[in-house]
Formats: C-alpha cells, structure tokens, sequence
C-alpha cells in the first residue's frame, strides 16, 4: 500500500466515528447533487469514496428498487460508520480502492464522487480508472457540499491557481481522462462539476 493510501486512511480512519455529527446538514446539499445526475429508474451507480455513506440513500431513491448502488472507499472504518447508520440497506459497499476498482468495464451508468478528487494521488490515471467502469454516454458528479472558497476559509487557507476544481484544471483534466465537462457550479454552498464519459 502506497504512502498516500496510509495517509488517506489515516486521516479519514480518525475522524470516521463522527464525520456525520461534524457535518450534520449537508443530506439536502447531497439530495440535490444527485438529483442533477439525473439517473434513471433501474440505472447502476457506483458512489467512488463514498465514506460514511450520505449519497447511498439518495442514490437509492434515484434509481429505485430495480437499480444498483454500490459504495467504494479504502478506509474500513468510514464503511463501518455506513453500516452503522444503515445505509448499507441502500447500497453495496465494498472495501475498494477508486484506483483500481474490482468492477468491470462499463458495467456502470453513472459515478458519483463526493470531496473524492483532493484525495486521488494521480487524478488523471485515476479518474481514467472511474472513465473505465462507465458505458459510454454515462455521467460523472464531482461533488462538494462546500464551494472552493468557503472551504478554503473554513480550512484557513487560501484558494491556489493549482487547485484541481478550478473550472481551468478541471475541465482538460476530465478531457485527457476520457469524460466531457457538461456543467460547472462552483458557490459557497456547494460544488459540482457533472460530465459524460466520451465514447
């Protein structure tokens, strides 16, 4: 296991027990991104580092009863939160690394990713890794229930021509990753960037 695979568990490995408590009013916030991806009834979707779980319920009323979820992340312990709050009755989750999934090429319609892409040590090969698990035509949510800047202030720092959410980054980014940027919100109360995987 690499050095940023400890280090990502580590971070979310101690914070796990109370992430819900610390972030208590963000569900609408998740309710609202995943109605943007519009998924169909019946769809197959995938929440790529889906931590304690909040998007497994509304991705479960997204695609009813006859759809699949399923919930990667590589920390136990933000599953065993997930299973603890139940929503392990909404979706799979599974024990998985988001750069290398144990699922096959485009058995997915849709991925959902939420506060995922600070955390992927090579965004493109990694994002290329959720591209695969995507039929061509399915879509991708990047999701933040915070903006860039308000989570910058929150966390006392200051927002960097770098960042990999700035609508400049992000967009090629996405490109030479195999998905087309279809929309970009970045405000306080939220970030999202959708996209269709190309092909």
């Amino acid at each position: 296991m690499s050095d940023d695979h400890t280090h990502v568990q580590e971070f979310f490995t101690a914070r796990a027990a109370d992430w819900d408590s610390r972030f208590p009013d963000d569900a609408p916030a998740y309710a609202a991104a995943v109605a943007e991806l519009a998924l169909p009834e019946g769809a197959r979707v995938l929440d790529a580092g889906c931590g304690t779980g909040r998007a497994l319920t509304p991705l479960r009323a997204a695609v009813g009863p006859s759809g699949v979820v399923l919930g990667a992340d590589l920390t136990p312990a933000m599953l065993e939160a997930a299973v603890r709050a139940g929503r392990d009755r909404d979706g799979q989750v599974l024990l998985a690394d988001v750069a290398a999934l144990p699922l096959r090429s485009e058995s997915l319609d849709a991925v959902f990713a939420a506060g995922l892409i600070a955390h992927l040590p090579q965004p493109a090969e990694n994002l290329r890794e959720l591209a695969r698990v995507v039929r061509g035509g399915g879509t991708l949510a990047l999701f933040h229930p915070t903006g860039r800047a308000a989570l910058a202030a929150r966390q006392g720092r200051q927002i960097t021509p770098d960042d990999l959410r700035a609508e400049p980054n992000l967009r090629p980014l996405l490109a030479r990753s195999g998905w087309r940027m279809t929309s970009y919100v970045d405000e306080d109360a939220r970030f999202l960037a959708l996209a269709v995987r190309e092909g």
